[in-house]
């Protein structure tokens, strides 16, 4: 017989509010975004990374509206593994594009655990040492873990205390910046050469991931209040608040540092920003908002990937064990994404995790606008335009992302190809085996 406690997902419906959900979705992705991308991105795209992440957010919205509709009409605490499903069936596909999101969320909170690091040892007069980033990073992870034991309305208020913080620290800084700088953009336009076009596709590529933090609403939609109607209000609500969020820090970045400043201090370069306007108050006041910035954008992307994964071992789409912890599946999930994520951050850089997760989340992008296009358009009233669009933007960027990396970094290309055939060959084994009768 089963038990509830040691079998169940225990999800709480209506336990958090559409305030709550857009609070989880602007921490994820103000987390992962300007904190962590803004060298990544300029690195790519020179003087033009401002205009990068505008078009990121042109991008994330198209590919945000196959996600609205979808929640609108299948509103889940599974989100986009309940998506996949509807559009392939449990099948292979799905398992296997539903475990390319989960393990881009992973590689997110790695990311952002790994900033959290890299700007706190800013307030520390010891240099660069990546072990104390690491070291750091984990504990963080741990910190997350912890929290997401206790109660959804626990977590709720803490995410909207601290984007209220966050949200606000961050305009104070973009305005600030870009008042000392004159409203001048001219530091980082003046001598540099520019970004080619596959350079610049590139960035986008890097960009996406500011915003793909909006998914994790859709895991959270059996858990919220009117989910038909407010997933896609927190979705839209969260892209439009970080965008206007990122232009202002980034043309205030732009504002204080050339180019070759910032991918210098890429890994923590809004700190580095505030330093010519502000001094060392500056860089204390902008390493304090970016520690809670990550601290809260790693707990709300835990809560939401957990479930995830929750949920696709309720669909009997991959396989769990207790590995004798009490407790419910999703206790389980939780650890298994936490040490997951752990792994991550002490064994990759900065640069290629980001490469990595927008890697894994364009492939599964392209397979969700695929799924509802071919499959579901008509019974979730989707625009074919729209859907179309959608997928020539994830494939042109994608392509063009994967041909930067090819010149740079084969490395990413070959730890991804290695993932792919891991994660589709491991997912038909599992799904065969249990078919043919165990």
């Amino acid at each position: 017989m089963e038990h509830s406690d040691e079998n169940s997902s225990e999800y709480k419906k209506n336990s958090l509010t559409l305030t709550g959900a857009v609070a989880m979705g602007t921490g994820v992705m103000i987390g992962a975004g300007i904190f962590a991308l803004t060298g990544q991105v300029a690195e790519l795209a020179k003087q033009w990374f401002p205009l990068a992440f505008l078009v990121a957010a042109i991008v994330a919205s198209f590919s945000a509206y196959s996600y609205v509709k979808m929640a609108h009409a299948y509103p889940s605490a599974g989100g986009i593994a309940m998506f996949l499903e509807k559009a392939y069936g449990k099948t292979a596909l799905t398992g296997a594009f539903a475990l390319l999101m989960y393990f881009s969320m992973i590689i997110n909170e790695s990311l952002v655990a790994k900033t959290f690091g890299t700007y706190t040892l800013q307030l520390f007069n010891v240099g660069e040492n990546e072990w104390l980033v690491v070291a750091l990073g984990v504990g963080l992870l741990a910190f997350a873990f912890f929290v997401n034991i206790l109660s959804n309305e626990f977590i709720e208020k803490l995410s909207f205390f601290t984007a209220f913080i966050k949200i606000g620290g961050i305009a104070l800084f973009a305005i600030g910046g870009l008042w000392a700088s004159g409203f001048s953009f001219e530091n980082s336009s003046s001598n540099q050469t520019g970004a080619g076009p596959g350079e610049f596709l590139g960035a986008v590529a890097l960009a996406i991931l500011a915003y793909k933090g909006f998914t994790t609403i859709t895991n959270s939609g059996g858990e919220l209040k009117n989910p038909h109607k407010n997933v896609g209000r927190a979705i839209i609500i969260s892209i439009a608040l970080c965008l206007v969020l990122y232009m202002l820090v980034t043309l205030a970045v732009g504002g204080s540092l050339t180019v070759d400043e910032i991918i210098k201090a890429k890994d923590y370069s809004l700190a580095e920003a505030a330093r010519p306007a502000f001094g060392d108050y500056g860089v204390w006041f902008t390493v304090l908002f970016a520690i809670v910035a990550t601290v809260s954008g790693v707990i709300a992307s835990v809560f939401a990937v957990s479930r995830m994964l929750a949920m696709l071992t309720d669909m009997k789409l991959v396989p769990h064990s207790h590995f004798g912890m009490p407790g419910s599946i999703q206790k389980h999930t939780l650890v298994y994404t936490v040490v997951m994520a752990m792994l991550l951050t002490v064994f990759f850089d900065l640069s290629r995790i980001a490469s990595l997760g927008a890697i894994f989340y364009l492939i599964m992008d392209i397979a969700i606008h695929w799924g509802v296009f071919y499959h579901l358009r008509k019974e979730v009233k989707a625009s074919s335009l729209v859907l179309i669009t959608a997928m020539i933007l994830d494939v042109v960027i994608l392509g063009a992302f994967l041909v930067v990396k090819a010149q740079t970094d084969m490395l990413v290309i070959y730890v991804s190809l290695v993932g792919l055939i891991l994660i589709f060959l491991g997912e038909w084994l599992f799904l065969h085996k249990n078919q043919t009768g165990d």
